[in-house]
């Protein structure tokens, strides 16, 4: 089956680096097989069989002893990527993809902090949670919000990060060859 592996945190502002070669020999030594990359943001594209969250841990590990620094690993099927597709409330025929993004969650929240973060409003910015996945329309530069991983992280408690809707698109149709 295809599978995503999205990583947190590799190849910003000059720190951890990995170059995407590497990443998809140490990909290659896990067993995976037909792996590609795209873009240095660490996306990469792959099949298995394994589950998703024993991938997330075996990747995490060997990016951890290949390369000597922690790298947060989502993993996601080709399917339930697709499904973001028709589960975003922000998008539409008329959306302007540039103010779009999807933050992947690790795992899903408690009810408990699903309904605290609600009470959270930074309009014009606004997001949409749907099981792992929030869904955010950013007015502005997503540097400058407020809807940061951090700010998921910090209030949901589960690992997160993002990409925008543009590489989402990207990863849908790779992840279809």
């Amino acid at each position: 089956m295809k599978k995503i592996a999205i990583l947190r945190g590799i190849n910003v502002g000059g720190k951890r680096k990995i170059l995407m070669a590497d990443l998809k020999a140490l990909f290659e030594k896990t067993g995976l097989e037909n792996i590609k990359t795209y873009i240095q943001s660490g996306n990469i594209i792959f099949n298995s069989n394994s589950n998703n969250f024993e991938l997330e841990k075996i990747l995490e590990n060997s990016i951890r002893e290949r390369f000597g620094f922690n790298v947060p690993v989502i993993v996601r099927n080709s399917d339930e990527l697709q499904n973001s597709i028709t589960h975003n409330p922000f998008y539409n025929k008329n959306a302007d993809i540039n103010k779009l993004h999807l933050t992947f969650l690790k795992e899903k929240p408690s009810k408990e902090y699903l309904d605290e973060i609600q009470s959270f409003n930074y309009e014009p910015d606004n997001f949409k949670i749907d099981g792992q996945n929030v869904f955010l329309f950013i007015d502005g530069k997503y540097h400058k919000t407020k809807l940061s991983n951090t700010f998921f992280e910090k209030k949901l408690k589960v690992g997160a990060t993002t990409r925008n809707w543009k590489t989402v698109l990207k990863l849908i149709e790779l992840s279809k060859d």
